[in-house]
């Protein structure tokens, strides 16, 4: 064996030995060419391919499955920020199925399917409005992901409690709605108004004019609103309130970024020109202005040229059988050449039709009143206002603010406005917190608080006679323990056995009183726990 092995060591020895430089290159390299393709090879082909699982998962879902997975023991990759995670790729259907049997992923939130999961629980009826409310919500925000441009939504209502009094006025739900749009897409007015229809129908009691819709860039998504009698009072005066809340919601933007939007209430008033004007204009106006020429459209040229040289008139002047008597004849020297030149030019001039329709709603007139809080800082030691220094600073920035808002939006066809007639901008001390919509106040009548305080006071009257009457029964408790004491032992028969014990004989005793005479048993125990 030994033999051998030295034999082909030489072999291959004597072989390296008569190979040239190039050669003994070329063999080098082909042999680390195999080995790096081998190795290649055996990499990829063990090298798992993850395939996306789940993709724009919270990080809660994204706990739950990477939970599961580790339980499962199955390799996984987590991508996308946190929101995706992978798995292999010949694993993806089974797990897909594996995971929704187990209802994951699992939002956390609640939806109606929570009610036919848990139909058996006890829950008081807060819990129930709570769960109630929560699955709402979740409910029109899935819709509202189903909605093309959208990624997202999150959706808070907020529901009025129940009157207590059948006369108290039933008040109006609320909602604010926030989108998470893709990048770029712009939502359409039909898009918009679908919102607004879809949550305003969905939840008891909740006009569309109480629900507020943005998206993630803080960009408000108002309500298109189309009337056909556009000439209605109810139509204008939803105009005016639409254009003064537009104006009144951008300068409250505006200035809540330079004194905070707790700081500064702004009120507008718009004056708006609801005349609609169509009229007609027929111009004919030349080509060439400047000239005043019009467009040459075609040329007449007309040219005529005679020639006539009459002949001798013959016999004598007047005396012919067709001539008149003492008629002057022609003189022989005149001719008749005649010639005429006529140019026609038909020219085309520019005739414009004009069908004008001026649009109605335009700003006819604005006015903006602003309200600044004159307090700067308030302790419950000290407080602190505003100097007249800062408040010059606050009023020049507020006023070339309002001027340029006022200039802008008023129609240039009314004429110049003066802005510091139209803006007015006062400080004052805000006690307390105040919104930028006014909200209606329910008034209670004054007969419901004296119906109120007489049902409390009669409340407070029972009371008082059932806490009497208690105390009077404890008093007669009290007293009857001695009477009993004296007739009672002369009542109860004497046992006629000695054999028994004195405690079976006291049972014995007492459950033959409580058979014949109940009511001088249970004073008896009354007696007893008293003195107990």
């Amino acid at each position: 064996m030994k033999e051998k092995m030295n034999y082909i060591l030489g072999a291959v020895k004597g072989f390296w030995q008569k190979r040239t430089k190039g050669q003994k290159g070329m063999l080098v390299g082909g042999l680390a060419a195999i080995v790096v393709l081998i190795a290649a090879v055996s990499l990829l082909a063990g090298k798992t391919s993850y395939t996306p699982l789940y993709n724009n998962l919270s990080a809660q879902e994204v706990a739950q499955i990477k939970a599961e997975l580790d339980n499962k023991k199955v390799p996984y990759e987590i991508g996308g920020n946190g929101t995706a995670i992978s798995v292999p790729e010949d694993q993806v259907d089974s797990l897909l199925v594996d995971l929704a049997g187990q209802g994951l992923p699992d939002s956390g939130s609640i939806d109606y399917s929570f009610f036919s999961k848990n139909s058996s629980w006890g829950i008081t009826d807060n819990e129930f409005d709570i769960m109630k409310l929560d699955a709402t919500q979740t409910e029109l925000a899935n819709l509202m992901k189903g909605i093309d441009g959208i990624e997202d939504a999150k959706v808070m209502i907020n529901m009025p409690k129940d009157p207590v009094f059948v006369s108290d006025d039933v008040q109006e739900a609320s909602a604010s709605i926030v989108l998470h749009t893709k990048p770029g897409y712009k939502l359409e007015a039909s898009q918009i108004n679908t919102l607004y229809t879809l949550v305003s129908k969905a939840v008891p009691n909740l006009p569309a004019e109480n629900i507020a819709i943005m998206n993630q860039y803080f960009e408000y998504y108002d309500q298109q609103k189309q009337s056909d009698e556009g000439d209605s009072y109810a139509s204008q005066q939803n105009i005016k309130k639409d254009v003064e809340h537009d104006i009144q919601r951008r300068v409250q933007q505006m200035l809540g970024t330079m004194v905070g939007l707790e700081n500064v209430i702004v009120s507008v008033t718009a004056d708006i020109d609801f005349t609609k004007e169509n009229s007609v204009s027929e111009i004919v106006e030349p080509v060439d202005k400047e000239s005043m020429e019009g467009l040459p459209v075609s040329v007449e040229k007309i040219h005529e040229t005679y020639a006539n040289k009459p002949a001798d008139a013959g016999g004598t002047a007047g005396t012919g059988d067709e001539d008149i008597a003492t008629y002057q004849a022609s003189d022989e020297d005149q001719n008749g050449d005649y010639e005429i030149v006529k140019e026609k030019i038909n020219n085309e001039f520019n005739k414009i039709h004009k069908e004008i329709v001026q649009s109605p709603y335009k700003i006819r007139d604005l006015g903006i009143q602003v309200a600044v809080n004159r307090i700067k800082d308030k302790s419950e030691d000290e407080v602190k206002y505003l100097s007249q220094q800062e408040q010059n600073t606050v009023q020049d920035g507020i006023t070339s603010i309002l001027d340029s808002i006022i200039t802008t939006s008023v129609d240039k066809g009314y004429g110049e406005v003066d802005p510091n007639t139209k803006s007015s901008i006062v400080f004052q001390d805000f006690n307390g917190s105040s919104t930028t919509d006014n909200e209606p106040v329910s008034t209670v009548p004054v007969w419901i608080y004296i119906v109120g305080g007489m049902l409390v006071l009669l409340v407070i009257i029972l009371l008082i006679l059932m806490f009497r009457r208690r105390r009077d029964l404890e008093d007669e408790m009290l007293e009857e323990p001695g009477e009993i004491q004296e007739d009672i032992p002369e009542e109860i028969p004497e046992l006629e056995t000695d054999n028994d014990s004195d405690s079976i004989k006291r049972r014995k005793q007492l459950e033959k009183m409580a058979k014949e005479q109940p009511e001088d048993f249970a004073k008896l125990l009354r007696s007893w726990i008293s003195e107990d």
